[in-house]
């Protein structure tokens, strides 16, 4: 019996580690699902010039999605990031209507949308506010500055014709620049996270945040600090949105905050935190982008769209939970 015993402990054990694989491996699995199933449904869709409309697509959510997987990861949320990419755009037109060198436009851009995240970190640190509260209300505080610094209108970047290079441009005429972007963010992101000591203590506050604080990690300043990142990438997508619409957008953004935060979930990041990874984060943006690009050369409507896109990232969270139960 108690060899019998002992022959079905690894025969479990192999079970479950294989359990875990196929769930970590689910959206990729998907990915490669979904652009089957498009391929065969439109001709267009594995055209050299829709692919790359596809990862122009995923550039900009993508970018703010990997700050958010930082924040999500600690056990947090934010739910202003579509609010202040439009106040970091808002913030380069001002700054170019005032005449400045291009270079200060967009470094004062990301400066704003970094002190949003500061804000963010700081309400949810030192006030003791709940995330969802404390990005809620820096949303629609900031959304209201948009429209108060610009009075509802668009500001132009008239006078600086590289600016809409910086997002429009591509390399060797095929892949567009915010595509380079994404990848080169998402190496130094993933390499943060998984090679330095920063990166063990984020998953440490997510996983027990007790233990963390009894471990000796700072678990305050550690929130603060990945607020105040998920701030950065927002801006920096924020200026390359300005700079694909060559203006500063008071209303831009809008539900962006939604995308990115789908894509993080179904890239296999846990809403209850401790779990994560940046390449599951840009597969799931990735997943947006060809759900929303394959249903519109199939004709599907806007409305079944939305559809479609909050089922699978109520799927995602249902593969989540069971990750959890699998543990």
């Amino acid at each position: 019996m108690f060899a019998q015993a002992e022959k079905q402990q690894p025969e479990k054990a192999g079970f479950a580690m294989n359990r875990e694989l196929v769930m970590k491996l689910a959206p990729l699995f998907s990915l490669v699902l979904l652009c089957m199933f498009f391929s065969v449904g439109s001709p267009y869709f594995f055209s050299v010039d829709n692919l790359m409309t596809i990862a122009l697509q995923t550039a900009v959510i993508g970018i703010m999605a990997i700050g958010v997987t930082y924040v999500i990861i600690t056990g947090g949320i934010d739910l202003s990031l579509g609010s202040v990419m439009a106040f970091s755009g808002v913030c380069a037109g001002l700054a170019a209507t005032a005449g400045m060198p291009l270079v200060m436009c967009i470094m004062i851009g990301i400066a704003a949308a970094t002190a949003c995240g500061v804000v963010s970190g700081a309400l949810v640190t030192k006030a003791s506010i709940p995330p969802f509260i404390a990005t809620l209300g820096l949303m629609m505080s900031v959304r209201g500055l948009n429209m108060v610094f610009t009075d509802g209108r668009a500001i132009y970047f008239l006078d600086y014709p590289v600016f809409s290079t910086l997002a429009n441009g591509k390399l060797l005429g095929i892949i567009p620049f915010p595509v380079l972007y994404l990848f080169a963010i998402g190496l130094i992101a993933a390499f943060i996270l998984r090679r330095t000591i920063f990166g063990r203590y984020i998953y440490a506050v997510g996983s027990n945040e007790e233990a963390a604080r009894l471990s000796g990690i700072n678990v305050q300043q550690v929130k603060l600090m990945v607020y105040t990142f998920c701030g950065l990438l927002t801006g920096i997508a924020g200026m390359i949105l300005a700079a694909r619409l060559n203006s500063g957008q008071p209303s831009a953004g809008v539900s962006y905050e939604l995308e990115a935060i789908a894509a993080v979930v179904i890239g296999g990041t846990s809403l209850a935190g401790g779990v994560g990874t940046i390449g599951g984060t840009i597969i799931g943006a990735f997943i947006m982008s060809v759900l929303k690009n394959g249903l519109n050369l199939m004709g599907v409507s806007q409305f079944w769209q939305m559809v479609a896109t909050g089922a699978v990232v109520v799927a995602a969270v249902y593969l989540d939970n069971l990750r959890k139960r699998s543990r």
